[in-house]
């Protein structure tokens, strides 16, 4: 980082102006190899020159003109050549770091014609002589150094705004990231606690009618409570251990439910006393890892949803394959209506669930009386 202390800036602002009046005195006080006194006409148009040199960042290109007339009169004064205009130098170096490239270059072509112009009655020989053409090369050396100056000052620039912008980015991906991890884990644990609970409260209702007239099933009923419960904990363990994991590798991971679990699912509900019927239709083919995980979950939703809002204790399932799709339905009748589940956060999770991977999914009642979950999922590519 550059030093921006006030003694620095105040070396900025004096040195230049006070240097440049030492060389220009310098010069209009040495003519032939010998000393003489300024008069005051030079002392005037010098002074005017470099001390405008205070005002150069002010008004970098008004202090330019102003400097390089003063350079141009001090040898009609001084009755001999100027060799260096130091004052327009300083000028043209700092036109040149803070103002465009057109206007540098149209200031240093106007200080090098002025200064030429002025040199050439004193030099004898040919108007191309070197000594005629120096000015020309202070102000070209001048304008092209302060616009590499410049050039460096726009590259840092720049540098550090897009390093600015990267972390920026960065923060802003991360947070992204947080938040879909948010949404991901809202969803399981809306579909593991809903699913489960859902048992539960069937499996307990079962038990409590059949607690005096059968109790060896009223104990079934229990046992499958006690099991279900289990299983949910395990669930709802596995998902609070990663929150606190910073594992991210494969195996900190616990296998996540696809279609080949679809059994397992199945058979919890008729557990429960839930008749589910699964059909399905074509040869089935793989489906890509996240659409597998969508599809297992959209059923188990649905599912949930008929155990919890449905007339009768059953549902079909109905997968359809063909080269490209995989086409889910859930059925169950209904009640009179019925437009969909509790808050409808269910609903949400399966379309989202189905958009990610990009599929469809939608949930409606038909003629018969009976809610429909429809869902649409990509297959695999071959």
């Amino acid at each position: 980082m550059g030093d921006t202390s006030p003694g620095r800036g105040a070396w900025r602002i004096w040195v230049p102006p006070l240097f440049t009046t030492l060389v220009m005195m310098a010069q209009i006080s040495h003519q032939d190899g010998t000393l003489v006194a300024p008069t005051t006409w030079q002392l005037i148009i010098a002074l005017h020159g470099t001390m405008s040199l205070f005002f150069r960042l002010r008004y970098p290109l008004a202090v330019t003109v102003v400097t390089i007339l003063a350079g141009s009169l001090l040898p009609l004064t001084a009755g001999h050549v100027v060799v260096a205009d130091a004052a327009g130098i300083v000028a043209l170096y700092t036109l040149a770091t803070l103002r465009p490239r057109r206007i540098v270059v149209a200031a240093a072509l106007g200080a090098a014609a002025a200064m030429t112009a002025s040199a050439v009655p004193w030099q004898p020989g040919s108007v191309w002589a070197l000594e005629n053409l120096l000015p020309l090369n202070y102000a070209v050396i001048a304008a092209a150094v302060g616009d590499a100056s410049r050039n460096r000052r726009e590259l840092l620039a720049e540098v550090r705004q897009r390093a600015v912008q990267a972390e920026l980015t960065r923060e802003q991906e991360a947070r992204r990231q947080v938040r879909e991890e948010r949404v991901r884990i809202a969803r399981d644990l809306h579909d593991v606690v809903a699913h489960h609970i859902t048992l539960v409260n069937a499996q307990a209702g079962v038990a409590h009618h059949l607690m005096r007239s059968h109790p060896d099933r009223a104990q079934l009923a229990l046992a499958g409570i006690r099991e279900t419960s289990r299983v949910a904990l395990d669930e709802l363990r596995c998902t609070v251990g990663l929150l606190r994991s910073d594992d991210e590798t494969p195996q900190s991971r616990q296998p996540t439910p696809t279609l080949t679990d679809l059994d397992g699912l199945v058979g919890s509900f008729r557990a429960s006393g839930f008749d589910v019927t699964v059909h399905r239709d074509g040869t089935p083919r793989p489906l890509t890892g996240s659409a597998d995980v969508s599809a297992y979950r959209i059923v188990q939703e649905a599912l949930t949803n008929a155990g919890k809002h449905g007339t009768v204790r059953h549902a079909e399932v109905y997968l359809a394959y063909d080269d490209t799709r995989l086409r889910i339905a859930v059925v169950n009748p209904a009640r009179p209506g019925h437009r969909g589940a509790g808050t409808g956060h269910g609903l949400i999770g399966m379309r989202e669930r189905a958009g990610a991977v990009g599929g469809t999914l939608t949930a409606r009642m038909d003629g018969d009386g009976r809610f429909v979950v429809e869902a649409d999922l990509p297959l695999e590519r071959s």
